[in-house]
């Protein structure tokens, strides 16, 4: 009965009160005062009761005049401010993302603390939420709206970096989720740093209609001002769909993570749905898909930890912005190394092929070659490599592959790279062994005229330095192509190896003296090779600037980039070429 009539008396001191409403004895977190005991309430509230009401722990009868104290535990705003970053920073809670790291997948935090220097990492934005109503999106809210933006730095160079969170509502871009990036996509153009995004969207949210489609073409938009201006790149770490899919497209770089990481317009779903054609994601949209046959992705990582690793040593390669010049580190590699190894590379027998990679490795510095698509078009090889500290681009035929010619696809891979080059004022250093474009009635009817006449224009258009070195074989069309002298090539040269023509000395023999016995096509094989193929009657033209021994190949190459570090040449003026897409 005593206990009753206290919960009775406090019961109506609290509803007598408008300041919050209370439960009338709560049984917890008491903690003993001098004359008073407190309770801790769940909803921050603090009920303060004097001693003098209880005996030994027991309530006793209360002052009818006495009114219990209630206040309200106030945070201060830095607390506040903590407790908010710690609720964002822990996203949709501990089950979450240890279910998202079975998956072998990191989060899209960890995934940007990977990929920057430690304690770099600057965000923006981290508490903004969609502003959406329909379709109980009201009630599904959570700080950032699934991406993670912000600056931060690789090896101490300044990069603006997006990370989609898979977590909140699949990383699906919202109307807000596009204008964080867009933000960050508009600083990075004002300071002139690179850009890069990590994916991991399963496209537009739907629930946003038209908002969401609007988001994604004001980041189109903005990939397609910043190309050519910054250095963008795109990590496919999850999956990327539907509209998602364009801006990587625009990229520089489009790099993805093997087994977790798909790209695709339409889902196997849809495909199922309209075409009744069944196929997994994989198959579809993978990484071994993008990298080998539809050439969209420029190389493939083992996991997300492998994958960031890898990016960081690309990035080094890059310079800042256009303007900025390539980036330069201390080489410890002789810039007049003779590499006599190279004396003996090319096989006597000109038509047994070899690794261009080993003769690439031999002439860079330390021998370090970052190969994009590796796995696409292999009888071209493009990449990043250094010259003497400096950043260069490397375009070299692959007599390993379909005997180094020239088809449809290495030429989409190799004008996309020397473009890149151009924009981004890097040197192109161009190794050349190629028998001519591949024939065949497939190549002719998918366009290799069109095709090949992209890396054309993309050599013809650009005004960076140009250093061409023919190993071996250079023959019609392709000998053009390939940064000839007569492509505004800065300098050639030709190993003695070299063969200049329109084509092989059997062939056109063949072609000038039909009918002729075994013995006569033999003799005017050797006199056609002596008076046409052979890299002398190009040098006696001024279209080869210098035949040289191959193990002075790097030292040459080091001494003219030096000396052209400072070339200066434009184009005439016009709103922009019309390059044959």
């Amino acid at each position: 009965m005593l206990a009753k009539s206290v919960f009775k008396s406090l019961s109506r001191t609290f509803q007598s009160k408008p300041v919050r409403n209370i439960p009338a004895f709560p049984k917890r977190n008491v903690t003993a005062f001098s004359n008073t005991k407190i309770f801790q309430l769940n909803n921050s509230s603090v009920l303060r009761i004097p001693n003098r009401l209880f005996s030994k722990g027991r309530p006793v009868d209360p002052d009818p005049n006495y009114k219990v104290e209630v206040t309200t535990a106030k945070q201060s705003p830095l607390d506040i401010l903590q407790d908010k970053k710690e609720h964002a920073l822990l996203g949709l809670g501990k089950e979450k993302i240890a279910s998202h790291h079975k998956k072998g997948k990191l989060t899209a935090r960890e995934r940007v603390n990977l990929l920057l220097d430690d304690g770099s990492f600057r965000e923006y934005d981290m508490f903004v939420e969609h502003r959406s109503h329909d379709f109980g999106l009201d009630k599904v809210k959570s700080p950032g709206d699934g991406v993670v933006t912000g600056h931060g730095t690789i090896n101490g160079r300044l990069v603006f970096v997006f990370s989609q969170d898979f977590l909140f509502m699949g990383g699906s871009l919202s109307e807000t989720h596009a204008e964080k990036i867009c933000k960050i996509m508009d600083k990075a153009m004002k300071v002139g740093a690179p850009i890069i995004g990590l994916n991991d969207s399963g496209g537009a949210r739907v629930q946003e209609g038209v908002w969401s489609l609007a988001g994604y073409a004001e980041v189109f938009q903005r990939n397609v001002m910043a190309s050519g201006v910054i250095p963008q790149i795109s990590m496919i770490m999850g999956p990327c769909a539907g509209g998602a899919v364009y801006s990587p497209a625009i990229t520089d770089f489009t790099f993805m993570v093997k087994d977790t990481s798909h790209l695709f317009v339409t889902g196997p779903d849809i495909i199922k749905q309209t075409l009744n054609e069944e196929i997994t994601f994989e198959a579809l949209g993978g990484a071994k898909v993008h990298t080998s046959r539809s050439g969209v992705a420029h190389n493939a990582f083992e996991n997300d930890v492998d994958a960031l690793d890898k990016l960081r040593t690309f990035f080094d390669f890059l310079p800042m912005n256009n303007k900025s010049g390539v980036p330069q580190r201390k080489c410890k590699d002789a810039t007049d190394r003779k590499e006599h190894s190279l004396n003996s590379i090319i096989p006597e027998d000109p038509n047994k092929p070899y690794d261009m990679h080993r003769l690439i490795q031999k002439v860079i510095d330390d021998g370090f070659f970052f190969e994009l698509m590796p796995t696409y078009a292999k009888n071209l090889i493009i990449g990043m490599a250094r010259m003497d500290g400096r950043t260069i681009g490397v375009v070299a035929n692959q007599p390993a592959e379909l005997a180094g010619c020239l088809d449809i696809d290495a030429s989409i891979k190799g004008a996309r790279f020397v473009r890149f080059c151009d924009a981004f004022n890097i040197p192109i250093v161009t190794f050349v062994d190629v028998p001519g474009f591949l024939p065949g009635s497939d190549q002719e009817h998918n366009g290799i005229i069109r095709h090949g006449a992209k890396l054309l224009y993309a050599y013809a258009e650009a005004t960076v330095p140009k250093v061409t070195v023919i190993t071996r074989k250079a023959y019609g069309g392709a000998y053009d192509v390939m940064s000839s002298k007569h492509l505004r090539g800065d300098t050639n040269y030709a190993w003695p190896s070299a063969e200049i023509a329109v084509m092989g000395a059997k062939q056109s023999v063949a072609l000038l003296h039909k009918g002729k016995n075994p013995a006569e096509l033999q003799k005017q094989e050797k006199i056609y090779s002596e008076t046409l193929v052979s890299p002398y009657p190009a040098a006696k033209r001024g279209y080869i600037d210098d035949i040289i021994a191959p193990e002075f190949t790097r030292k040459i190459i080091c001494e003219d980039l030096e000396v052209l570090k400072n070339k200066q040449l434009t184009n005439p003026w016009k709103k922009h070429g019309n390059i044959p897409l």
